[in-house]
């Protein structure tokens, strides 16, 4: 669809790459359209996992994007080189596109061509998401244009395969045949024709990545086959749900924690008749609906008389039901059963809502607090506090959480000429360490701060160490001169 130039800026003097639409397609409003949504689609996204868009536009016929160049190789060149990658380490690159995919599908975003051509892993081995060419903002009508297929074959959803409707579920289901091609080294499916390979997708049940590369841990199996299931409904409903069990897996790798849903086609709600006495009612009434009005009166009496004993004994059955019912609903609200809390310390806030609301369970953020050791956003710690040798509390329960607001942040005070103990003051009412350094000198009196290290009025987090000089007077010692002459 476009070339790819790297080129120099020499306004900010860094090299980056330009993409620029092939010639035979400057005249197909079509492609325009897409090379355009691209743009706009990949520039509104901010994210390490994503590739940079810092210009846009066209001159005359020529339309350009230009975007981060990103040192390093794709995801499919490594796979070509490698073959079958470590199991954590695929993992790894998988929490990193499922994170850009979180980011892309908040924003309504569906990439809709992910595979490992387009996911670029840098030289400190950060994974990064690129092409947006087929991106598109979902709306209401998300249906494949003209019932043509876009992107690569081998990577399609079956919904995709199919021409069909596309959505962030169809983005999970080609990063599960990604993370399937990581750890086996080769495609769930494959055919001569790009046909055969779609009709696969749609139709065909892959090999379970354990049985290919008995290395795969039980846990990333399921997670693959998970993502890959035909039925949409299925599949993980969110990118967020898919980095949840990603990360279990690392932690535990042998888990049984991914949940599979079975879904029967061939199952139809059942009508169930409660109304047994009213139907019959109805039928009679149909039976004498030509007849004369003190003829069908008659039989309706007759019919009640016949039915009586019938609408009694339904009526008792209705009764009990009612009866037990309220009985069991009382019983469920004075005495909710127990259910297992889940820890969710150290989750996302988004992750932990997710988490406590599945388990049946009351989310509240309790306050946020700035700390060090907890980047902003995650949770610091939760109460009631997760115990590993018991957790069960009564379904309903309020779990109450407190959210990092990262690490605090503080600007560093002018303390030159200030007296030693002033200094230090300062400093500690910045929320800064100060580290005394003792010195001599000629011009600063002593007890008095001659330089610090860091620049004062610039920022620095709390609990900081400063450095600062201390004078400790001239140093000069006073001695008798005794006479050599002679």
């Amino acid at each position: 669809m476009a070339t790819v130039y790297k080129a120099k800026c020499h306004v900010l003097n860094r090299f980056v790459a330009v993409k620029i639409l092939r010639d035979e397609y400057t005249t197909d409003t079509e492609f325009i359209k897409r090379f355009n949504t691209e743009a706009q689609a990949a520039a509104s996204l901010t994210h390490p996992n994503i590739v940079s868009i810092f210009d846009v536009g066209n001159e005359g016929n020529l339309y350009y994007i230009v975007m981060e160049l990103v040192q390093g190789k794709t995801l499919k060149e490594i796979i070509s080189e490698d073959g079958a990658l470590p199991w954590k380490w695929s993992v790894n690159v998988a929490i990193q596109i499922a994170s850009a995919l979180e980011v892309a599908h908040k924003n309504g975003i569906v990439h809709r061509d992910i595979k490992p051509h387009n996911i670029i892993i840098t030289e400190e081995g950060v994974a990064k998401v690129t092409d947006f060419g087929i991106a598109k903002a979902v709306s209401n009508s998300t249906i494949t244009a003209f019932g043509t297929t876009i992107g690569s074959v081998h990577y399609f959803s079956p919904e995709h395969a199919r021409g069909g409707f596309t959505d962030a579920k169809s983005d999970l289901y080609s990063l599960g045949v990604v993370m399937y091609e990581m750890v086996t080294g080769k495609v769930p499916f494959d055919a001569d024709t790009p046909v055969s390979v779609a009709l696969k997708h749609m139709q065909e049940e892959p090999e379970e990545p354990i049985e290919v590369n008995p290395n795969v841990p039980v846990a990333v199996n399921k997670i693959i086959m998970k993502a890959m299931q035909k039925d949409t409904t299925l599949r993980y409903q969110s990118a967020t749900e898919m980095l949840r069990d990603l990360r279990k897996a690392l932690k535990d790798p042998d888990g049984d924690f991914v949940e599979e849903e079975e879904y029967d086609p061939t199952a139809r709600t059942q009508k169930i008749n409660t109304d047994m006495y009213g139907n019959l009612l109805e039928e009679e009434k149909g039976k004498v609906d030509k007849n004369k009005k003190g003829k069908k009166e008659g039989k309706f009496k007759t019919f009640i008389k016949k039915h009586k004993g019938l609408s009694i004994f339904i009526g008792l059955i209705l009764l009990f039901a009612i009866s037990l019912g309220g009985t069991m609903a009382v019983l469920n609200i004075t005495n909710p059963p127990e259910v297992s809390m889940p820890n969710v310390v150290g989750l996302s806030k988004e992750e932990a809502q997710i988490e406590i609301e599945e388990a049946k369970l009351v989310f509240e953020v309790s306050g946020e607090e700035y700390n060090k050791d907890v980047p902003e956003g995650f949770v610091i710690s939760q109460d009631p506090a997760y115990m590993e040798n018991y957790n069960k509390v009564k379904q309903g329960s309020t779990v109450s959480v407190v959210i990092s607001k990262g690490q605090e942040k503080t600007t560093v005070p002018n303390v030159e000429g200030k007296e030693k103990e002033e200094a230090i003051k300062m400093l500690e009412d910045a929320n800064l360490e100060a580290e005394i350094i003792e010195e001599t000198s000629k011009t600063v009196e002593e007890g008095y701060v001659i330089s610090q290290e860091t620049d004062p009025d610039s920022e620095a987090y709390a609990g900081d160490t400063v450095k600062i000089h201390v004078s400790t007077g001239t140093g000069i010692k006073q001695v008798t001169v005794q006479s050599v002459i002679g």
